[in-house]
């Protein structure tokens, strides 16, 4: 029998050197995602979920362990497939929104059709579907810096669309916009989950768990239970007590 789950991790381990030290990023994490889900990882900073976002769009590679996508082992493509990978397998949605300053809304939503020498026609049409679907096709002229953080954040959702991947991979899409500007992003991931997208968001915003069908929870590096995320995370918001009140 085949293994139903789209995403797959074992004994993913991840480890930075930094001078003398080294960083434990991830550590062990073992997890499988079902394709058509909507998974929502959540943890404070440092927990190594933008890690773990980063190992699973090819932008990085393990120290240990095995990442598997459909029946394709991640860790151990070298740069040119995983090059392909990114471009036709996986769409990533970054906090900054990462656009082209220099590009319009169109060219930026287009730019990844560049590297699958699609013409330039077939480009321009493509951009402006999806610039539809995402509510933004009055603004395919304007340059980002003409756009609102949440028309940006749009525009960004538009170009990991463009080759229409089957997983999204969105870290902290709402982490630079206002509340009304986070939650339209929201819907937007939850309307291309409802199309058949498998959708993984790493996320501060607890709204997020509304639309999710699945969640996870980081710290240090670990996958918890849901009952040990809320007991650390709640120590972390206890107020500090002054030493004198101790004593």
């Amino acid at each position: 029998m085949l293994d139903k789950a789209l995403v797959r991790t074992r004994d993913l381990t991840k480890r930075y050197t930094m001078g003398e030290n080294t960083v434990v990023a991830l550590d062990g994490v073992s997890l499988e995602i079902d394709p058509g889900s909507f998974t929502v990882v959540m943890g404070p900073s440092g927990s190594g979920k933008s890690t773990l976002l980063y190992l699973l769009g090819g932008l990085d590679w393990p120290t240990s362990g095995s990442i598997t996508i459909g029946e394709d082992e991640i860790e151990k493509m070298d740069e040119n497939l995983l090059a392909e990978y990114r471009r036709n397998r996986v769409g990533f949605i970054f906090q900054s929104f990462n656009l082209i300053p220099s590009m319009p809304a169109e060219e930026n939503v287009s730019f990844p059709l560049r590297f699958a020498r699609i013409p330039r026609a077939q480009r321009h049409a493509r951009a402006q579907e999806i610039l539809q679907k995402v509510g933004l096709s009055d603004r395919a002229t304007h340059k980002p810096t003409e756009l609102s953080g949440g028309q940006q954040q749009r525009v960004a959702v538009a170009r990991a669309l463009i080759n229409d991947p089957p997983l999204i991979l969105a870290d902290e899409p709402t982490g630079n916009l206002d509340s009304q500007s986070g939650f339209t992003i929201m819907k937007l991931l939850s309307r291309l989950h409802q199309a058949g997208k498998t959708v993984i968001v790493v996320t501060h915003d607890p709204r997020m768990r509304q639309f999710a069908t699945n969640m996870l929870y980081l710290l240090d590096g670990k996958v918890v239970s849901e009952e040990a995320y809320r007991k650390a995370t709640e120590n972390m918001t206890q107020p500090i007590v002054e030493q004198e009140e101790i004593l």
